[in-house]
């Protein structure tokens, strides 16, 4: 099995119907890769064209240190502003895929082919598909080989309907993630209280709920390709 691991990342920078910027949520990608590469897994970073992917100041607003710690680390900042775009990977050559949210994911996820044919094949493959947070979007339309869709009749969560009202953004994006989850036959899990870590696991699909969750999903999915 190889030892990378192919992080998704938007392209999004601001919302279409709001003065507001968005962007990746920093620590959702630092919080998993930090995990992953202490496991000795590599990396690389994939925007729909390549290039720069930009970061919601709201996840700096309430970074934590370890988020800041890799805020500075030039070599990692180097790779946000410089990502792959898809014609330069192959889906042979990772373990897994993860999808890393932040709200700009909610317009330029859900409907690409690329990411979601790169899915399916890491998937069938017998690799894993991995999202957090809104980042899960990018799993609503994966559709394997069969014509079944990915997410159908499996555990997921992501952010919820609760806590996209809390985050009062919920008049705001093209439609709430939960309600897209459970609209498509998944079967939707969360935490007791909202904004707690929570991630569940459900036949090599591997799924975070909220920021706070991406270090969650990474040690489960370190944890099954272990296992193997």
């Amino acid at each position: 099995m190889t030892k990378k691991i192919l992080v998704v990342l938007t392209a999004t920078e601001k919302y279409p119907n709001l003065q507001r910027a968005t962007g990746i949520w920093l620590g959702e990608a630092v919080h998993f890769v930090d995990v992953v590469q202490q496991a000795g897994y590599e990396v690389d970073y994939l925007t729909p064209q390549g290039g720069y992917t930009p970061i919601d100041p709201h996840s700096l607003a309430l970074a934590e240190p370890i988020d800041w710690e890799w805020y500075g680390r030039r070599d990692f900042m180097n790779r946000l502003g410089a990502t792959l775009k898809p014609a330069d990977v192959k889906a042979a050559d990772y373990a897994a895929i993860y999808f890393v949210g932040g709200h700009g994911v909610m317009w330029d996820f859900p409907d690409n082919q690329d990411f979601q044919r790169l899915s399916r094949e890491i998937y069938e493959a017998g690799g894993y598909v991995t999202s957090v947070c809104h980042g899960v979007v990018g799993l609503l339309n994966i559709k394997l080989s069969d014509g079944s869709l990915l997410i159908e009749g499996k555990q997921v969560t992501g952010f919820t309907n609760e806590e996209e009202r809390q985050a009062e953004l919920d008049k705001f994006v093209p439609f709430l993630t939960e309600d897209e989850l459970v609209r498509r036959g998944a079967h939707f899990q969360k935490a007791q209280q909202p904004w707690q870590p929570f991630a569940v696991t459900d036949q090599r699909l591997i799924t975070g709920q909220n920021p706070a969750s991406g270090a969650a999903v990474a040690r489960l999915l370190v944890q099954e390709l272990a296992a193997r």
